[in-house]
């Protein structure tokens, strides 16, 4: 028997124990870290206990989005749409970067657990409510979450975190190319991304912000 395995649970095993310690599995090690026996090993159990809580890896990977999606802010009551979806999308941008296996299973799971629906059903009410037909409100929730999930996934594929790390690649790569042959993309580096308080987040609000004031535009024209 395993050394992990031996030791003793820290309070009885439930469900809800079993899934966040598979969050904080593929927190560290992607997707593909999540097994039976790892989580097992994990929680200091013996890997088939574990189907005491949970019937297998897919249910597992059910639960731990359902558990990622919980952590997006939901409309508030009577809150207007614009602010809501601005609050919403702001906040699973913030989730997908503390989770970024989330951005490839939140959409490709069959069996959404209740944080999904609860989110779903909200972000439609909060459309609807704001004055969008129900086509409108499926055209502007799939326009969102592309936006939402494409830019999330661009930010986890960059090759630098925080400004300190962009100065250091930019400069990297102004020494490497001629500025003559490429002047605009030297423009753009110089006068903008090096520019003092720089931040490639804030690239998300001003993309965001034009998709909702064009999307406020459309839902009056109609």
């Amino acid at each position: 028997m395993a050394a992990a395995s031996k030791r003793k649970p820290r309070g009885p095993l439930t469900r809800e124990r079993v899934l966040k310690a598979a969050v904080s599995l593929v927190d560290k090690g992607g997707a593909n870290a999540l097994t039976m026996r790892a989580l097992g090993q994990k929680l200091g159990v013996e890997a088939m206990s574990l189907y005491n809580h949970v019937a297998g890896k897919e249910d597992i990977l059910d639960g731990i989005v359902d558990l990622a999606v919980g952590e997006i802010d939901l409309p508030a009551p009577r809150e207007h749409w614009k602010k809501a979806m601005r609050r919403r999308a702001i906040s699973a941008r913030e989730m997908f970067r503390r989770h970024p296996w989330a951005i490839g299973l939140m959409e490709s799971r069959r069996n959404p657990g209740p944080a999904s629906m609860r989110y779903y059903d909200a972000v439609i009410g909060s459309l609807r409510e704001g004055g969008f037909s129900i086509a409108m409100a499926a055209h502007a929730f799939s326009l969102l979450d592309s936006y939402i999930y494409g830019f999330a996934l661009q930010e986890a594929k960059l090759p630098f975190e925080g400004e300190a790390d962009l100065a250091e690649l930019a400069q990297d790569i102004l020494r490497q190319m001629p500025a003559r042959q490429f002047p605009h993309f030297t423009e753009m580096i110089t006068g903008h991304a090096l520019k003092p308080g720089y931040s490639y987040a804030a690239e998300f609000e001003f993309g965001l912000d034009l998709i909702l004031d064009a999307l406020e535009r459309k839902r009056d024209k109609n």
